[in-house]
């Protein structure tokens, strides 16, 4: 099953994320927050209270997001770039 390892804030809707499969990078999910739980997560002041939770990324509102959805963003929005750890 893959987790997310670590997740840390870059900037507006940015978060690098890395994977217990060893692989990492960057994924963007300004314009993936749609819908009423995700909605309020717009507001980056809320955007950045999120944290890892079992095995992906949460937030207080209970928001998230399946770590192999996550995976595969960084993949598609790197084109492949990103680092292994």
């Amino acid at each position: 099953m893959l987790h997310v390892t670590n997740a840390e804030y870059q900037s507006g809707h940015r978060i690098r994320l890395e994977f217990s499969d060893g692989f990492a990078g960057v994924v963007d999910l300004e314009g993936k927050l749609t819908g009423p739980i995700f909605q309020p997560l717009n507001d980056v002041g809320k955007f950045r209270q999120f944290e890892i939770v079992g095995h992906t990324l949460s937030w207080p509102n209970g928001a998230d997001f399946a770590p192999e959805y996550l995976r595969e963003l960084v993949s598609l929005q790197t084109g492949e770039h990103a680092n292994r750890s």
